[in-house]
């Protein structure tokens, strides 16, 4: 199976981790493992807490943080959420914070993703 999987570092004061993300147009926010975030110094429960649905319509908490994420070099700031037990392969950048602050095309047949920021 191909997925839009991308290589990132998601920041946060003088911390940074890589990431592989998946580029997600059918996701509203972006989020992260509560691990990634507390590995970043994040006190992630003290973030505004909303909640979020997948496909399968589960309900899950996730708690929102402004972060930087660095991609080709430049950095972007974005809130994300950091879901406790979230633990998916991937984090995943969706709609608002990512979609808004670039243009992605995917090309399925060439297996290819370009992504490039909105000036």
């Amino acid at each position: 199976m191909i997925r839009p999987v991308i290589p990132l570092t998601v920041a946060y004061g003088n911390k940074s981790i890589a990431q592989e993300v998946l580029v997600d147009s059918g996701a509203d926010v972006c989020l992260f493992d509560a691990e990634v975030g507390a590995a970043l110094g994040i006190p992630i429960e003290r973030g505004e807490l909303c909640t979020f649905a997948g496909v399968n319509a589960d309900s899950r908490p996730a708690y929102m943080h402004p972060i930087t994420i660095i991609l080709g070099g430049s950095e972007y700031k974005l809130r994300a959420g950091f879901v406790p037990d979230f633990a998916p392969l991937y984090g995943i950048v969706g709609q608002v914070g990512f979609f808004q602050q670039f243009s992605v095309k995917f090309t399925y047949q060439k297996e290819e993703i370009e992504i490039r920021p909105i000036k």
